[in-house]
């Protein structure tokens, strides 16, 4: 019996398009990102998903709630899914944010790994917390299939953690905005990753 999780990135914003880190803000979907995600809808739709499960934020709410209406799913927020906690950088651009908090911006690229500020979360957090929401969803679908629709962090760490690889690899995950991955659960407990 395989369980099977659609590992869905949000469709494009204006943040996106404009560079800026949109963080936890009420950063909806550009009207491009809606037919984005329209159309993994339409691609997803012959995968007999039984639920789509996402962040609660409104480009992952919204993202979802247009597959679900194509898929005829239901949709779950889980805040497991939500996006990367660092308020202060929230709508800045990336220019914005090297020229207020000095350093932060360059460690982030440069060190995934060992990016850490006070009072936020670190991507070994995002990774935490991301997996369990996943375990959860395996163990309360077994041979079913399932969407979830987070954002770029969480999607990249949870592909290091199913490729068993370290978060030091966080840049080498590429995920496109309405890209889709597939993690597939057998009976013996393994997850194959597809994406």
């Amino acid at each position: 019996m395989t369980t099977t999780i659609y590992l869905a990135r949000h469709g494009v914003t204006m943040a996106n398009q404009e560079n800026r880190f949109a963080g936890r803000s009420d950063e909806p979907l550009h009207p491009e990102g809606a037919e984005q995600v329209a159309e993994v809808g339409r691609a997803l739709a012959a995968k007999a998903i039984t639920a789509i499960y996402c962040g609660p934020l409104p480009r992952t709410r919204q993202s979802a709630e247009i597959i679900g209406q194509i898929i005829k799913a239901p949709v779950r927020s889980d805040e497991g899914l939500n996006e990367i906690l660092l308020p202060h950088w929230d709508k800045l651009t990336k220019d914005e944010i090297r020229a207020r908090f000095g350093r932060q911006y360059p460690t982030w690229l440069s060190d995934p790994a060992g990016f850490s500020v006070p009072g936020c979360e670190t991507i070994a957090d995002v990774q935490k917390r991301a997996v369990n929401s996943i375990e959860a969803i395996f163990a309360d679908n077994r041979g079913k299939s399932v969407l979830v629709v987070s954002h770029l962090i969480v999607v990249r760490a949870l592909l290091l953690f199913y490729q068993q690889k370290p978060i030091a690899d966080f840049r080498s995950i590429k995920v496109s905005n309405a890209q889709v991955a597939t993690l597939s659960r057998n009976d013996d407990g393994l997850v194959t990753v597809d994406y």
